[in-house]
């Protein structure tokens, strides 16, 4: 039997440019059977699932480039350079009336990956396991270091994108059979093993948690093999790849609003090239 999945990977601020394929397939009224996300790429997952496109819009080009997000702001406020708790408390619950709950209550077929530094390994979370507070879906986007780890009921959650930066695997376990893959960076992109001195920081940061420092260290390795699986999957017709068509400077958490607007259109634009393509793969007319 065929299961259409879609899968969604991270990428902070560069996650614009996953908003814009998620507008465009709102537009055009596409849905999966199935889904997946880390990083941002789980927070916007949760936000398509509802529907809730202009709060998408709003997140990326506006909210999430605030300075009392990212920078000198958010650490005096918050402690931590990346200031999540008003992301997702102050604009995301409280301007923007967003909660996880439809997506309990409609029993959304989707799951949010999150590292559980207890365990030692990403974990994933479907919308009932997922708390009203937004507590799992923070933890599910917090960068190691530059964010607060979130303990929830004793569990400690880190963005699960340390181990699992593409989840298609965790698609392929749920028996998609044909995936859409949505990723933040060029085909150029190369992905070199973190810095030493960022191990060196992850090993004292974390120094109750060996494995996650470990993990980090072989990123780059699980990186390439997901995006191995990703290939695979494509030349035999069984998943398609979109991913920014041209650079454009936005980093992690480095962008101006005009940089992001662009990678967001980028996005739209993108996913009508590849219309074609991608109703081919959903057997849609």
């Amino acid at each position: 039997m065929e299961k259409t999945g879609i899968v969604l990977e991270g990428g902070g601020i560069r996650g614009a440019y996953t908003a814009g394929t998620l507008d465009w397939l709102m537009d055009h009224g596409v849905t999966f059977d199935y889904g997946v996300g880390i990083s941002s790429g789980a927070f916007m997952l949760c936000l398509f699932m509802e529907g809730r496109k202009d709060t998408m819009k709003r997140a990326v080009l506006d909210y999430i480039i605030k300075p009392d997000i990212v920078g000198p702001r958010a650490l005096l406020r918050e402690g931590y350079w990346v200031g999540y708790k008003k992301l997702f408390y102050g604009y995301m619950r409280n301007l923007e009336q967003f909660s996880v709950k439809p997506l309990k209550e409609a029993h959304a077929n989707i799951e949010i990956g999150a590292y559980d530094l207890d365990m030692g390994e990403t974990v994933w979370f479907k919308p009932e396991d997922m708390d009203d507070e937004m507590e799992v879906l923070r933890g599910a986007c917090s960068l190691p270091v530059v964010t607060e780890t979130v303990d929830i009921n004793g569990r400690h959650l880190l963005d699960g994108g340390i181990t699992k930066m593409i989840p298609i695997e965790r698609s392929i376990e749920q028996g998609v059979t044909r995936h859409l893959v949505i990723t933040t960076k060029p085909a150029d992109y190369v992905r070199k093993p973190g810095p030493p001195i960022v191990q060196e920081i992850m090993k004292r940061v974390y120094k109750q948690y060996p494995q996650v420092a470990a993990d980090y260290k072989v990123r780059h390795i699980n990186y390439y093999n997901q995006m191995g699986i990703i290939e695979d999957l494509v030349n035999k017709g069984e998943a398609v790849l979109i991913r920014p068509s041209k650079t454009v400077h936005v980093s992690r958490w480095k962008g101006d609003a005009q940089q992001v607007k662009e990678l967001y259109e980028l996005g739209i634009s993108d996913m009508e090239a590849r219309k074609d393509e991608i109703f081919a793969l959903l057997k849609k007319d």
